[in-house]
């Protein structure tokens, strides 16, 4: 019987010790209870744009429509026409440039190259109607783009090389009585379909984030927050929050999760450490390009093959380009693990005409590192490819890629090199040597999106481990526990931990000792007494 009742005894404590042990507490975080209530409530315009006098009339052009938003929002043209999404370049200091102006007006990228000679095409994505060459009047207030960014009917375009026009499909009326607050289709247009496709650059932004699920973004979800783009990148007096580095310098007016979040949104105060030295989107953002695949290699050496005289494409297997001839070939990824860098905000980039110092050529470049106590890890994606350069002048080259009929040099059109090289560089009052070459380049793309639901977050033996596979394991500069060796370090914590073990043998041996010494005493104490 007594057995019985022991053996019961013994299981209820083993219970009681595993309920302990594996029962995780459910903690609410009532920070985030409130900002999902507080972006749960969509506003709702009390201003119905359809009723204005300004707007019950055809319009005819473009140019009208912003006339008549001007004559209401009378000095709103003023605010976009001093942004960087008008003027495509910002005027900043920059390490090693002094004050300088830099955007697309005079860096290069590793996808379309640049927009110089090219702008009837680049200009798809310009706020602003014709610009068509390197003449567009930037103090013209009437070729404002309002419509790009407020309209809300979703039946908005612009065309395709048509200088920022919008499409000739495009019912005007319609358009201007339907403007209302940005939304993610307003940004999307331009920022989810940049370099010429859908997701092509960023990897992150791509159009899926218009209807997704939270194990794609947590925040954009349609199942979930369902926030837009401005939520975010929010916005006084049209000068807009956040950066984009393929363009942007410096390390002012960005958006970043601790608007938010704050610094400490974490119960774990060890996890909330890790926000000194480790970004929020380094745990947050696993993978990128969840949905659609991303380009990650683009080789303009490719381009220029011809099939019975023609230019050709073919597909993978995904169903993207992996040859175009007027481009060149491609690699494609999905569900990307990304890279990892320090980064501080700061950025420098290519400039038309800078030297080539190195290869391959950092097209730009994220500036930190561990020792600069403004770092922090950062996950990106890093575009790899080749482009065309002056092998004398040992600088990049910007060709004529686009025209709209053949014979005008453009490469997309004839083919030539020589020729577009030539017509491009003359443009942008460059010298051309006529011997070119291609040369390897890289370019990297912050990933701030597709941000997973917490429990698809990083592991920590994701990055803590020896393997060569851990996420941080080309990341040096810095020790990282669980990863790197250190020989002294490792010997203090062996020597302390048998230190330990020691100090807690001899102190169990002095007490064992004491306590026979004591039974002893004891015990000659009573044989003693028994012989009195």
């Amino acid at each position: 019987m007594k057995k019985s009742v022991y053996i019961v005894i013994g299981f209820t404590i083993i219970a009681l010790v595993l309920v302990n042990v594996l029962h995780k507490e459910v903690y609410y975080n009532l920070k985030l209870e409130q900002l999902k209530q507080e972006y749960a409530i969509q506003p709702v315009s009390s201003v119905d744009h359809r009723k204005f006098p300004a707007l019950q009339k055809t319009f005819e052009t473009p140019q009208e429509v912003t006339e008549a938003c001007i004559s209401c929002h009378t000095e709103r043209h003023k605010e976009i026409m001093a942004s960087a999404h008008w003027n495509w370049e910002r005027v900043a200091y920059v390490e090693g440039r002094g004050i300088s102006a830099t955007g697309k007006k005079n860096v290069i990228n590793n996808f379309c190259i640049g927009a110089q000679s090219n702008e009837q095409s680049c200009a798809k994505c310009h706020i602003g109607y014709g610009m068509s060459n390197d003449h567009f009047d930037f103090n013209n207030a009437r070729n404002v783009d309002c419509m790009v960014c407020h309209d809300n009917s979703e039946a908005y375009q612009k065309g395709t090389s048509l200088a920022g026009y919008p499409d000739r499909s495009v019912n005007l009326t319609e358009v201007a009585q339907s403007v209302g607050a940005p939304t993610k289709n307003n940004c999307g247009s331009c920022h989810f379909n940049g370099g010429g496709g859908n997701n092509v650059k960023h990897g992150d932004l791509e159009q899926a984030l218009l209807s997704c699920s939270r194990e794609v973004d947590v925040h954009m979800a349609s199942n979930g927050m369902n926030m837009s783009c401005t939520e975010c990148h929010s916005a006084e007096n049209h000068k807009i929050l956040g950066k984009l580095y393929s363009v942007s310098s410096t390390n002012t007016d960005r958006a970043t999760c601790e608007q938010c979040h704050s610094n400490t949104p974490h119960f774990d105060p060890i996890i909330n450490r890790h926000n000194a030295k480790v970004s929020c989107q380094a745990c947050h953002i696993p993978e990128y390009a969840k949905v659609n695949a991303t380009k990650m290699e683009w080789k303009w050496s490719d381009a220029g093959k011809l099939k019975d005289g023609e230019p050709f494409e073919t597909d993978d297997e995904m169903g993207n380009h992996d040859y175009l001839s007027i481009k060149g070939s491609f690699k494609w990824e999905k569900n990307v693990q990304p890279d990892y860098i320090w980064f501080n905000g700061t950025a420098d980039h290519y400039v038309l005409g800078d030297p080539i110092k190195s290869v391959p050529v950092q097209v730009n470049t994220l500036n930190g590192s561990h020792d600069d106590g403004h770092s922090k890890i950062i996950p990106v994606k890093i575009h790899r490819g080749d482009q065309i350069y002056d092998k004398v002048h040992k600088i990049l080259i910007q060709p004529k890629l686009y025209s709209a009929e053949k014979g005008d040099s453009a490469f997309w059109m004839d083919f030539d090199w020589n020729e577009a090289s030539e017509a491009g560089m003359r443009r942008v009052g460059l010298p051309f040597s006529g011997e070119f070459g291609f040369v390897e380049t890289e370019m990297y793309w912050p990933v701030n999106h597709m941000v997973a639901p917490k429990d698809q977050a990083v592991g920590c033996a994701e990055c803590h481990t020896r393997s060569d596979e851990g996420r941080l394991a080309k990341l040096g500069g810095f020790y990282l526990p669980g990863r790197d060796h250190n020989k002294p370090l490792e010997y203090a914590g062996i020597f302390l931990i048998l230190a330990s073990l020691a100090g807690v043998m001899i102190h169990s041996a002095i007490r064992i000792f004491v306590s026979i010494k004591h039974k002893t005493y004891k015990m000659d104490i009573i044989d003693y007494g028994s012989k009195d």
